[in-house]
């Protein structure tokens, strides 16, 4: 069961079983704890690969994820259980300040690269949006600890610099690079527009020969396929001040105190009147049943 993010109490029904699930998607910042349970997810037939964020942030920025040693190590453990083709580095959001400047990014991208070679086959890099309540954090720090975040035009500028010099890493370590909803096209970069959940990486995976659609309900620059969501807000407790998911640390810390593994639901248990809406199959209209999770 998966709650409105805008009304959590209208819930929608997302069938698990394994003939109505193609893929599931994981996003994480630390998969660590999954991995010890990827062995029964294999023995129920599921198929599904990783999207790992490893970005080298300031605690400012990233206060509670596990040192960037840490970070690489799992990706290793992870890519040796499921294959590198699984397992998708992210590099994003791609944050310019003064703390972070171009040749921060330059030099950390540059060290994570020939860390992960022969660990995966593709990364996806995505520029900050400044969201509303993403917007409002930032501007605090440039308060508070004496930040000052690049925006505008010469977020553009830098962004440009940027692809082409990821670009040459990357090929370098023998990684494909893509681009994750950007409106521009660094294509010219050696940086082609990509797809988080891609049905031409699925066929490479498991020779699965998906229709693709594109997801009507993601924005017009975001490229992936048709999917369900089954993340809840405000579950996680990495508190990363760009976050979008995570609006208060203090409830997500709560639900996370709180969480039933019983529950149907990520977070919250349903009352005992609660309707159960009907699960609706829509294989027909290009739903392909793709179930990215939160982690």
């Amino acid at each position: 069961m998966v709650p409105n993010p805008m009304n959590t109490k209208q819930q929608s029904r997302v069938s698990l079983k394994v003939d109505d699930v193609d893929v599931i998607v994981f996003w994480s910042k630390n998969p660590a704890p999954l991995i010890p349970h990827l062995s029964e997810l294999d023995r129920r037939g599921f198929l599904y690969y990783f999207q790992y964020t490893i970005n080298d942030y300031p605690l400012a920025l990233e206060p509670n994820i596990p040192s960037l040693d840490s970070r690489i190590k799992t990706f290793k453990l992870l890519s040796g259980h499921v294959t590198p083709l699984r397992v998708v580095w992210r590099y994003d959001p791609i944050i310019i300040s003064n703390f972070t400047p171009i040749q921060y990014h330059v030099e950390r991208f540059s060290q994570i690269a020939e860390e992960l070679k022969g660990y995966t086959k593709r990364v996806m890099v995505s520029v900050i949006d400044y969201y509303g309540k993403t917007d409002r954090r930032l501007t605090q720090l440039e308060k508070e600890e004496g930040f000052t975040f690049t925006r505008g035009d010469e977020l553009v500028k830098d962004i440009v610099y940027l692809m082409k010099e990821f670009s040459s890493i990357a090929a370098k370590n023998e990684i494909e690079i893509f681009t994750c909803a950007e409106e521009t096209d660094y294509s010219q970069l050696g940086v082609t527009p990509g797809r988080c959940i891609d049905t031409n990486l699925m066929l490479k995976c498991w020779s699965l020969n998906l229709k693709y659609k594109k997801d009507a309900f993601q924005r017009p620059v975001c490229l992936c396929a048709t999917s369900k969501d089954i993340g809840v807000n405000n579950t996680c407790k990495h508190g990363c001040t760009y976050c979008y998911a995570t609006s208060n640390c203090e409830i997500a810390q709560k639900r996370f105190n709180t969480h039933d593994p019983n529950s149907p639901v990520l977070w919250g248990i349903p009352s005992e009147n609660q309707k159960l809406p009907k699960i609706v199959e829509d294989h027909d209209s290009g739903q392909i049943g793709l179930f990215p999770l939160d982690v």
